[in-house]
């Protein structure tokens, strides 16, 4: 009986904690920062969306197509919505377009010139010839097979 206790006990510190750790997680700035930038993602995409309807469609329907949002075929009873759908392609293709140079292209520019470039690293280790074991550059013996090194070949610099 008291062994059933102690588990129950356990089990409700146990969801407590988890509650506690979901709190955290949700007041990190991360998430605010996410659900803002779907926010602004979803009256961006409504904004493109109005623009293709109001102003790209009709230079469409300029070309010979009147009524492009309009334009069906197939069965009178169940048409395909070609208009609609190249409409919703092409708002698609206009927010994918303003993303990637406004956004991915930037954040990569900046990410670029504030990392910090490595070096080539030298390596600090080499194979044994005879035992294809790793023994230190600088080794002159193999620790495991006594093998005699040949002497290691040092990189031409060149200055700069």
């Amino acid at each position: 009986m008291d062994t059933m206790r102690n588990l129950g006990g356990r089990g409700l510190h146990s969801g407590l904690s988890t509650l506690g750790d979901f709190r955290k997680f949700i007041l990190r700035g991360n998430v605010v920062d996410l659900a803002v930038g779907i926010v602004i993602g979803a009256a961006f995409t409504g904004v493109v969306t109005s623009f293709v309807k109001d102003f790209i469609t009709p230079l469409i329907g300029l070309i010979g197509i009147p009524h492009f949002a309009d334009f069906t075929f197939g069965r009178t009873d169940n048409p395909f919505h070609l208009g609609d759908f190249i409409n919703v392609a092409i708002s698609f293709l206009l927010v994918a377009l303003v993303v990637y140079f406004f956004v991915v292209r930037p954040v990569n520019a900046l990410q670029d010139r504030f990392t910090p470039h490595k070096e080539a690293e030298t390596p600090a280790t080499r194979d044994c010839p005879f035992c294809l074991s790793t023994v230190p550059l600088k080794a002159t013996r193999c620790a495991y097979c006594t093998a005699q090194l040949p002497p290691v070949e040092e990189p031409t610099t060149q200055p700069a």
